[in-house]
């Protein structure tokens, strides 16, 4: 298969997705330890200096973020796929997807834009990613999460795993109880529209050694 087919298969329709012979996920044989990092986090550098994108198409991993994807739900992409048709057009086409991603050939597909309102009165502008993408930031967040979680804030509570609104709450009630008597409500404007990535990439480049993964 040359680059065009490749780049032909990714590009999926509203209806009847291209089909290739039928394909099961595949089940890697390499093993990878993650344990806890040192004080200075040298461990987790040197322990994800290799073959980091191997970890992330690794067959646990992918079948845990299918699961989160179908639970999120969530609206289509750009493509008109819905959740309910991922796991099919997976078993016919996840081989050269995989393909694609360990040779540092896959290119994500734009994003559908959708204003939502907010109580204010305004417009949040968000971008959905088509199901497929969501499914390898999925995969990718979930080995990051790994690599960056225990370097957060022991405050923050959002979108860290083992943590929930339910942690943010109790927290609150410890301070009101300690005495704390004000709350600051701060919402930045456009942040993910305005975050510089130069600065994030080159944060990601002090831990993450797989080129692959940081073209992703």
């Amino acid at each position: 298969m040359d680059s065009k087919d490749m780049q032909r298969l990714q590009t999926t329709q509203q209806r009847g997705y291209p089909l290739n012979r039928e394909m099961e996920f595949q089940k890697t044989t390499e093993v990878h330890s993650i344990s806890s990092a040192s004080e200075d986090g040298r461990n987790e550098v040197q322990r994800y200096t290799g073959k980091m994108l191997e970890m992330i198409v690794e067959r646990g991993n992918m079948e845990a973020a299918y699961k989160r994807v179908v639970a999120n739900k969530g609206s289509h992409g750009v493509d008109g796929m819905g959740v309910d048709e991922l796991l099919p057009y997976l078993k016919e086409n996840w081989a050269t997807i995989k393909q694609q991603l360990l040779e540092g050939k896959y290119k994500p597909q734009p994003v559908r834009r959708v204003e939502i309102p907010k109580p204010d009165g305004g417009k949040r502008l968000l971008g959905i990613p088509t199901v497929l993408d969501r499914l390898i930031q999925q995969a990718i967040a979930q080995i990051l999460n790994k690599v960056y979680n225990h370097t957060f804030s022991d405050s923050s509570y959002g979108f860290r795993p083992g943590r929930s609104a339910k942690d943010a709450i109790k927290a609150a009630e410890a301070y009101i109880n300690e005495g704390y008597t004000w709350v600051v409500d701060m919402d930045l404007e456009k942040f993910f529209d305005r975050v510089n990535h130069d600065i994030i990439m080159s944060k990601l480049e002090k831990r993450i050694g797989d080129k692959r993964v940081l073209k992703l």
